[in-house]
């Protein structure tokens, strides 16, 4: 049997409008056979019933699920079409579902592939392609992320949502014990940490000793070529250059920037006073940040034209 790429499985989505796990089924029925998975689509009568996954899905909800015990918490962006339907409340109980079930999955594949923890006897495609059909709209998984602490390891993993689901963000604090991780002023940092992220989209790094050697060349490069110092001579122009890099590695931090609650404050000092309260090691070791719809080019269609090809299409 021919490897089935998700290239091709891509290209076959593309071509027909077909869900992924029809179109990965249809290769491997046809050994990946472009020609022959569409045919097998058509008589199966998924193409012409998946015309709503060719429209774009740009709106929807960012959401989140953390377990009970705090150890594991899972951010995830689901798109529909419009924001109507992000509203409807089949939407976001099904994205809701969708985020304590990712908590059990390692890809967007695996989980479509699970059985709908709402009504096992359906998969999770097979109940996203029934509320596509219930609501009109193609509604898609975009992206998910798993933080889980290993096994032994005292922290806390918390979340925050912003702006009714289009900013969502996950975090996670490690400290040197249990005893620590329960403690009230440790759980508010996790939750306020989280809700500084949200506040500060250039944030991308927890502190400048992450930022890649690569991402740091680069700001060099854009100093050194900038026009103000051309005619500088080369020892002090290396000078303004690192003080302009300090200032801007910095900008990406979150441990930099000024605390949201307390401005007086940076949020590495904020983290100093809780390792003070709790009286043992405190660290913000990683977070992950969605803004709903980035990088997803939203179709504009004139409303007169969109009705007129409707039209012609019957």
């Amino acid at each position: 049997m021919a490897e089935i790429s998700a290239k091709l499985v891509q290209e076959l989505r593309q071509k027909t409008g077909a869900g992924m796990m029809d179109c990965k089924k249809a290769l491997k029925e046809n050994d990946g056979d472009i020609e022959q998975a569409t045919d097998w689509l058509r008589k199966k009568g998924i193409t012409s019933a998946g015309k709503k996954s060719d429209r774009i899905a740009a709106e929807g909800l960012v959401d989140t699920y953390i377990h009970p015990d705090g150890k594991v918490g899972v951010l995830l962006e689901v798109n529909c079409q419009t924001d109507f339907v992000a509203r409807n409340e089949a939407f976001k109980s099904l994205v809701k579902s969708l985020a304590q079930q990712a908590a059990n999955a390692d890809s967007i594949e695996s989980l479509l592939t699970q059985p709908y923890i709402e009504d096992n006897s359906v998969t999770v495609d097979e109940f996203i392609k029934q509320t596509i059909a219930k609501l009109g709209e193609n509604i898609q998984v975009r992206r998910f992320i798993n933080f889980a602490l290993p096994e032994g390891t005292p922290g806390v993993v918390d979340s925050y949502i912003h702006t009714g689901g289009r900013v969502g963000v996950l975090v996670e604090i490690k400290s040197a014990t249990e005893s620590a991780a329960g403690n009230e002023e440790f759980q508010n940092l996790a939750r306020n940490a989280a809700m500084q992220v949200a506040a500060c989209p250039n944030v991308e790094y927890v502190s400048v000793d992450q930022i890649p050697a690569p991402v740091v060349q680069k700001e060099k490069d854009i100093e050194m070529g900038k026009d103000d110092l051309a005619n500088k001579p080369e020892n002090i122009r290396e000078k303004i250059v690192q003080g302009r890099i300090d200032k801007r590695l910095k900008e990406m931090t979150l441990l930099d920037q000024p605390y949201i609650r307390d401005q007086s404050i940076s949020v590495e000092e904020l983290v100093k006073q809780v390792k003070a309260k709790v009286g043992e090691e405190v660290e913000v070791t990683r977070f992950v940040r969605y803004i709903l719809g980035e990088g997803i080019e939203k179709q504009e269609t004139n409303f007169a034209d969109e009705v007129a090809a409707q039209i012609g299409a019957k």
